[in-house]
């Protein structure tokens, strides 16, 4: 079934990645700081796959700059062959739904896709917020969100819709 748009209603479309699994092997080292685990590196390179399976192109790539998201970066980025620049935004790492949402409304309208590389609570609360559905978000997870807005500076609660999740453990 086709489905067909007033010319002036554009879509955005906004990637939500989790980071992978991160350690917890040396108790001393701070949140921020800590690595991903053995599970962790295997899981991010199949969510790069997934990203070239789904044909996810997105235009800019905005990133917390603790150490398990720019490690989860890299490897979603070296398997998906994804040539995106990455803006590393330091209010991501601990960032609330609303401080994520402007986040998002301070980008370039020009702008079609971004993927977001972030952490929880704030991921699945965002994905909540954006869509109105609740989903398990564990590590390492995609989502694609479908937002009905010509800018971003016009999101907001229940701008969009969930068109898919996926999560490392329900692939091969």
């Amino acid at each position: 079934m086709m489905t067909f748009f007033h010319r002036s209603m554009e879509m955005k479309h906004l990637f939500l990645l989790r980071h992978a699994k991160s350690s917890w092997d040396h108790p001393g080292l701070a949140d921020f700081d800590r690595p991903l685990n053995e599970r962790g590196q295997k899981a991010a390179p199949k969510m790069g796959k997934v990203i070239v399976e789904k044909k996810v192109k997105p235009e800019i790539i905005l990133c917390s700059p603790a150490k398990r998201t720019i490690e989860t970066a890299k490897l979603v980025l070296e398997s998906s062959k994804l040539k995106t620049d990455i803006t590393y935004e330091k209010r991501i790492y601990d960032a609330s739904t609303r401080t994520l949402i402007d986040i998002l409304k301070s980008q370039n309208s020009d702008i079609a896709s971004i993927l977001l590389i972030g952490h929880n609570p704030g991921m699945s609360d965002l994905l909540t917020e954006l869509t109105g559905e609740s989903e398990h978000f564990p590590t390492a997870a995609l989502a694609m969100i479908q937002l009905k807005i010509e800018s971003w500076n016009r999101i907001k609660d229940g701008a969009g819709s969930l068109n898919w999740i996926l999560r490392p453990r329900e692939l091969k």
